[in-house]
């Protein structure tokens, strides 16, 4: 078999377990007929975010995010599906408070999915600042002109890197999770955290890249032959967070019941057999060791936190043991301006002060790479 004859793989094989159908319609009451904002509109969970909002009927959809090509895409493929929805574009970087503020002033969205981050483990342990001012001071940013302007659910796309979190990715998403927790009693809108694990077919998701490697020939780089992983897919990821915007009430951690984390070593196999070829003999399968931030075990629950049923199928919700630290909000305030003046070592310090565990164990198995120059 050539390597340009390799069959199509269906990734959602790889799961392990039936897939979960959320009913996108369950969220009428909350999204028919509201203006609907969607940041990182040109992602991949953020463009079927709005595939499945629109089929619900939105009054507008604001289609939000950083690249222009993306956004592009994405709303040439909806005006296609949905002629008639009113269906706006918005290229910007949150960071800027003022244009944000215009932005969401001038939409005036009952409802915003926030699922705009940088994602990449290894880049944001060679850049904190750089992952501080966009997972953090951009959310900010974004949730208060939310609160300001009238939107009633304000719904944060978090990771399964933000449960106990030892790189610098998962601990800004952490940070940001207790910032709206921070926020939540005091707050007009309700805040709502969605945190899942790796989604199959997502950019910069680990199982195209084995795809990638395949028709290439090979070989298949694993970071290390006992590595775990939860997956959902796409749509999985999509409707999940549509269905906690409508059963949100603020505050909570929404968790999806994803099975059994799978192992990365047995995954490239798979993929490799799916795809029609014998692992090792026809492609091999390469350990290159874990990467900067990156842990060997991923967990969606943290130490401090224990799961409790939301009411519906797959669904639970991630209870904290305590309140949130006092001072927490003006100690985010002053992390944002360590970044932003690029002070690397006060900015660790601080994220972990505020996150306990991190920084801890140091080495790929998590700790922030203090040396490390982007």
């Amino acid at each position: 078999m050539r390597i340009d004859q390799i069959r199509e793989v269906r990734v959602e094989d790889l799961l392990g377990r039936e897939t979960v159908d959320l009913d996108p319609g369950s969220a009428r009451g909350v999204i028919a007929g509201a203006p609907v904002l969607v940041t990182g509109a040109g992602g991949s969970i953020g463009g079927e975010l709005c595939r499945q909002i629109a089929r619900i009927g939105p009054r507008s959809l604001v289609l939000l995010g950083r690249g222009e090509n993306r956004i592009f895409e994405i709303e040439d493929e909806l005006r296609s599906s949905h002629p008639r929805l009113d269906i706006r574009t918005c290229i910007t970087d949150l960071r800027d408070r003022e244009r944000t503020r215009r932005i969401v002033r001038e939409h005036a969205p009952d409802v915003v999915f926030h699922a705009a981050a940088h994602k990449h483990v290894h880049y944001m342990e060679r850049d904190p600042e750089e992952a501080v001012t966009n997972n953090v001071e951009a959310s900010v940013h974004l949730v208060r002109a939310a609160e300001e302007f009238g939107a009633s659910r304000f719904v944060f796309i978090s990771t399964d890197k933000a449960a106990d979190p030892r790189g610098v990715m998962g601990a800004t998403k952490r940070i940001f999770e207790e910032y709206l927790r921070a926020r939540s009693a005091r707050s007009p809108a309700r805040l709502i955290t969605v945190r899942f694990g790796n989604v199959i077919g997502s950019t910069g998701s680990v199982v195209p890249l084995f795809l990638k490697q395949i028709r290439r020939g090979g070989p298949v780089t694993v970071s290390d032959p006992r590595a775990t992983r939860y997956f959902m897919t796409v749509r999985e990821a999509a409707l999940l967070v549509i269905r906690a915007s409508a059963i949100g009430k603020g505050g909570e951690i929404f968790i999806l019941d994803m099975g059994e984390a799978l192992n990365m070593l047995e995954v490239a196999q798979d993929l490799i057999m799916l795809a029609g070829y014998e692992p090792e003999t026809e492609i091999p399968v390469v350990v290159t060791g874990l990467r900067d931030g990156e842990k060997l075990h991923e967990s969606l629950v943290g130490a401090g936190e224990r799961l409790r049923p939301a009411g519906e199928e797959k669904l639970f919700v991630a209870e904290q043991a305590g309140a949130v630290s006092a001072g927490l909000e003006t100690a985010v305030e002053e992390l944002i301006a360590l970044a932003r003046n690029g002070e690397r070592a006060r900015v660790l310090e601080r994220m972990a002060s505020l996150v306990p565990g991190f920084g801890s164990g140091g080495g790929a198995e998590g700790g922030p790479s203090a040396g490390a120059k982007c």
